[in-house]
């Protein structure tokens, strides 16, 4: 599983980023974890609001802070 943090580093991008990492690393999930900064990546992938998570190649969500329970089914826990 690939996954995406796409945002430019505000407060709710970093947010996002950490809550992501810690649910991988609490439950041995095997998945990548990267952060995106570039506008110009992340206009490609069709984001206009950050931060924006990418499971897999697909925008899952956009434009808010996931909560643990939504952060959870995405990695399938």
């Amino acid at each position: 599983m690939e996954i995406k943090v796409l945002g430019t580093g505000c407060a709710k991008c970093k947010a996002t980023y950490e809550a992501i990492e810690k649910a991988i690393a609490e439950n041995g999930i095997d998945a990548g974890l990267t952060k995106v900064e570039e506008i110009v990546e992340i206009l490609n992938a069709g984001v206009m609001t950050t931060p924006a998570v990418v499971v897999d190649g697909t925008v899952r969500i956009r434009g808010r802070v996931p909560s643990e329970s939504e952060i959870k089914g995405l990695l399938g826990i």
